[in-house]
């Protein structure tokens, strides 16, 4: 006669989930019976009672009261088991890597597809899209990058990041630039609203009506922008804005705009108004560099938030729209906090090079940046750079090692650049 069994004793906790296991309709039949039989065993001692009233064996009950008392709740699920063995080897997975970085299909594409590699290796299309979303690999994209070559780069940036995170006192910052050519487009049929399953939709084509150019100026501190609509975007506009600003904002505050390097921003006019206005000071943000200006990051939001899925009829009823948007941005406005430093920016720009692969021209590009950067405050270094770059050897490295891009690195993080730096 088998030892009599004492009955498991349940938390009133464990005692809810096991009901609940148990009654849910989409719990799995498995998980669901192991609860039914964890229930019965706390009702009843006797294994072969439960098995009975079950319609299991004796063993599956013993099976799960043993793993209950051992892990509890924990018990229930099913352990991990080891699966299937590989069938792709570590060197097929290489291959295929290598593959993809260095090689283009022999269909003379411009990149590879799972397909193509799947007919190049001999593998299933998903073995081969599990291999590149395991390392990252995403042939069908492609992105752009500009590295600007203002000789003033450096100074650039830590002018600009200076101002956004340790702003003068009794000063506003303000960032100021154009929104030109904003298009007042109307829709050859009306918007359809968004339903349940269905996003909102509107006609692909769509009806001109003229154009406006927005000059905007933001405070980096209130995040509350100055906007004024004009009907050109030249100088004699730009100098009718900066008298604007300086209207609204109160004489004892000195002004530090910031500005990108458009040609009506620099015309002898607006020279000569800024000479005759020395509580206005200009801050030059680096060509090719739109980041550095905060207004751009507001515009986006002005873009995102209103003028994507707006309709309007005329430049009138464009103008007034964004207006009234403007109006409710300055009833509660949010600032755009910049939290990189220049330091930080500088090494990740050095970072970035060091990824980008080695092509024929770009020793000559990052000799003009580089040089260009140090010229005026390190003597010699046009010539350090041009022997450190014959030093290394152009060409492919996952690892950056031997690589132009080791070179822009090392001299940004080199003595003579930390000593600019400070």
């Amino acid at each position: 006669m088998p030892p009599k069994v004492e009955p498991l004793k349940l938390s009133d906790t464990e005692r809810q989930v096991l009901v609940g296991w148990s009654r849910r309709r989409k719990t799995a039949q498995a998980l669901a019976l192991r609860s039914r039989i964890v229930l019965a065993c706390a009702e009843s001692g006797s294994n072969s009672e439960v098995a009975r009233q079950l319609g299991v064996s004796r063993e599956t009950v013993r099976k799960w009261r043993t793993r209950f008392e051992r892990d509890r709740l924990e018990g229930l699920s099913d352990e991990p088991r080891p699966g299937a063995p590989r069938k792709i080897t570590d060197e097929q997975v290489e291959h295929v890597i290598t593959t993809t970085l260095e090689t283009s299909p022999p269909q003379r594409d411009t990149h590879w597809s799972t397909r193509s590699m799947a007919q190049a290796t001999g593998m299933s299309q998903s073995a081969v899209s599990r291999i590149w979303r395991a390392f990252g690999l995403k042939p069908h994209l492609v992105e752009t990058w500009k590295l600007s070559t203002d000789p003033l780069f450096v100074d650039k940036v830590r002018d600009v990041v200076g101002l956004y995170m340790n702003p003068p006192q009794n000063a506003l910052v303000l960032c100021v630039d154009e929104k030109s050519q904003m298009q007042a487009l109307d829709r050859t049929a009306p918007t359809l609203p968004i339903m349940p399953t269905t996003p909102a939709r509107m006609t692909h084509d769509y009806v001109r009506n003229g154009t406006t150019n927005l000059f905007a100026a933001l405070d980096v501190a209130s995040g509350s922008v100055i906007a004024e609509h004009y009907a050109r975007h030249r100088h004699q506009e730009f100098l009718r804005f900066l008298k604007t600003i300086d209207t609204a904002v109160p004489a004892e505050f000195d002004l530090h705009l910031v500005c990108d390097n458009y040609g009506t921003h620099k015309t002898p006019a607006v020279k000569k108004w800024l000479l005759r206005h020395p509580r206005f000071h200009v801050h030059f943000t680096p060509t090719s560099a739109s980041w550095l200006n905060l207004v751009e990051r507001w515009f986006a939001e002005l873009t995102n938030r209103k003028l994507r899925r707006s309709a309007h009829r005329s430049v009138t009823e464009l103008k007034a729209d964004v207006q009234a948007w403007i109006n409710a941005w300055n009833a509660d406005p949010k600032p755009f906090v910049w939290t990189k430093t220049a330091d930080e920016i500088l090494e990740t720009l050095a970072a970035y090079c060091q990824r980008i692969n080695d092509s024929r021209h770009y020793p000559m590009l990052v000799m003009r940046i580089f040089a260009g950067m140090w010229r005026r405050s390190i003597p010699g270094i046009p010539s350090l750079l041009i022997s450190a770059l014959s030093t290394f050897k152009p060409g492919y490295s996952p690892e950056g090692v031997g690589s132009t891009a080791q070179a822009v690195a090392y001299l940004a993080k080199s003595p003579a650049a930390r000593a600019l730096a400070s």
